[in-house]
């Protein structure tokens, strides 16, 4: 405890104290729920974060003299917080945890010790790690959703609008709608299923294969060609030249060991699961883009017509459109509202450009 510390506190003072208790608490919970998530390395490091918690809670705990008879509720986002820790997956909970812990109050608090301020600073770097490993992880499958559900929605949204802008029926619409939506969402499945297929195959083409090492028991231990195959694996000489000595000298006396498994510069399989399944593939974008697409269409399959199921489809592809792009902004770490609202500028503003289009070669009421 510091010289300060040790002065009679005020009640403000122990007011404070109890809401960092609780705070500290509420944020060991976080850190313990997704370590009950995880496991090995991430497992131990959210182990770690959760004990430094429990540290600074008892400091508060002893400033208190022990645990009061009445505790503030935690913040609202701090028990946001637990609740997704225990229901989501860790990466919502990472970032929105690394923008608490960059602004820890203990910088300007005379009653926290500097060790706790050095460790909200290395907590911060910690979360940050975890959050940048959980980034990079859903980085490819993330963007693949929200590029399959905006441009479900964006699209979908230009061609209703501009189909309703011409004064067709609002059977018209309705139909133009729903088949934008099968042909985009079809369109967008036959295209990652050709993608991914031909990926697959390329990787096919190029894998390695032990029929080098059956042949071995009839090679020459000191003249061959066995090296070279090492060698365009992406072996050094030397080291291509000892494995094959080792291989040809194991087939000749017939056993079998684990020298002879083939060389491949990655662990088997693992580039066909980065690329992952061209099926799987193509009923997510699909789904994705069917999600998006569908949600423009929504006023027309419930009756509405006119300007009414105009602004309505505008109303709820606009919400959509922020929620994807608030979401986009939480997990790259970015200011939420600004990516919110840039979102809602790209989709409305090519959906005004074929409404506009929809009113100079507007047909009339049909």
């Amino acid at each position: 405890m510091t010289a300060r510390a040790a002065a009679e506190p005020s009640a403000a003072d122990r007011r404070r104290w109890a809401r960092y208790l609780v705070e500290e608490r509420a944020e060991g919970t976080v850190y313990q729920k997704l370590a009950g998530r995880k496991s090995g390395e991430e497992r131990e490091i959210l182990q770690s974060l959760a004990d430094a918690e429990r540290r600074h809670e008892q400091h508060w705990l002893d400033l208190l003299g022990g645990e009061p008879n009445k505790l503030p509720k935690a913040g609202i986002r701090s028990r946001l917080l637990a609740w997704m820790a225990g229901r989501f997956g860790s990466i919502f909970v990472l970032v929105l945890a690394q923008s608490a812990e960059a602004r820890s109050p203990y910088d300007t608090e005379q009653y926290a010790t500097p060790a706790m301020r050095a460790d909200e600073k290395i907590h911060h770097e910690v979360v940050r790690g975890l959050a940048a490993r959980g980034r990079r992880r859903l980085s490819g499958s993330f963007r693949a959703a929200v590029f399959g559900a905006n441009d479900g929605l964006v699209s979908n949204l230009a061609l209703v609008l501009g189909i309703g802008a011409t004064g067709v029926a609002s059977s018209f619409v309705l139909f133009s709608g729903i088949a934008g939506l099968l042909a985009g969402a079809l369109s967008m499945g036959a295209g990652e299923f050709v993608s991914v297929r031909s990926q697959r195959e390329l990787l096919a083409s190029t894998e390695a294969n032990d029929d080098a090492a059956h042949s071995a028991g009839d090679l020459d231990i000191d003249v061959n060609e066995l090296a070279l195959v090492y060698r365009a694996r992406g072996m050094d000489e030397s080291e291509a030249l000892e494995r094959s000595r080792r291989i040809i000298t194991a087939a000749q006396e017939g056993v079998r060991r684990a020298a002879t498994a083939p060389v491949r510069t990655h662990a088997a399989g693992s580039d066909h699961d980065i690329v992952g399944s061209d099926w799987t593939a193509a009923i997510s974008s699909f789904l994705l883009f069917a999600s998006g697409a569908v949600i423009p269409v929504l006023p027309w399959i419930f009756g509405l017509q006119g300007i009414t199921a105009i602004i309505t489809a505008l109303v709820l592809v606009g919400i959509s459109l922020l929620a994807t792009g608030a979401m986009v902004g939480i997990l790259s770490g970015g200011p939420p509202l600004r990516r919110a609202l840039r979102q809602l500028a790209i989709g409305l503003g090519a959906a005004a450009i074929t409404y506009l289009l929809g009113l100079i070669f507007g047909v009339g009421a049909v």
